[in-house]
């Protein structure tokens, strides 16, 4: 069997975002199970409200991302839930201090909420990455 891949995500930049996507979705879609956790500042990219062209901030790479038409991170990591086991959390300590509930991520792509701890815990029995 193949070891789980765990994403904490804590990230904003667009780089970090653009690169779990690309993990947790190749990484699905090669029959790996994989879990992300989304924490802190990249609890931002995930808000509905936000339009597409001010969702990513991010340094050199991201502008080249963005001028070479890059499949969007959203985009993957909806691909990897329709195509593999993937499961997507947000930090429920995120949303209480942001004041958010689920209703302001965007749609479809979480499956609950949940805290670090039990996060950490389940990735014991896997490979965690920290971006």
């Amino acid at each position: 069997m193949t070891q789980p891949l765990y994403i904490l995500l804590c990230s904003g930049e667009h780089e970090k975002v653009q690169m779990a996507a690309m993990m947790a979705s190749v990484g699905a879609v090669s029959e790996r199970p994989v879990e992300v956790f989304v924490s802190m500042n990249a609890l931002f990219v995930f808000d509905k409200r936000t339009p597409d062209v001010d969702r990513y901030a991010g340094g050199r790479f991201s502008a080249l991302l963005k001028e070479k038409k890059a499949p969007d991170a959203l985009q993957l990591f909806e691909q990897g839930k329709m195509l593999g086991d993937l499961k997507m959390y947000v930090c429920s300590m995120a949303l209480d201090v942001s004041g958010w509930d689920m209703d302001r991520l965007v749609d479809g792509l979480f499956d609950d909420t949940l805290g670090l701890t039990k996060f950490l815990s389940d990735a014991e029995n896997g490979q965690l990455i920290t971006l």
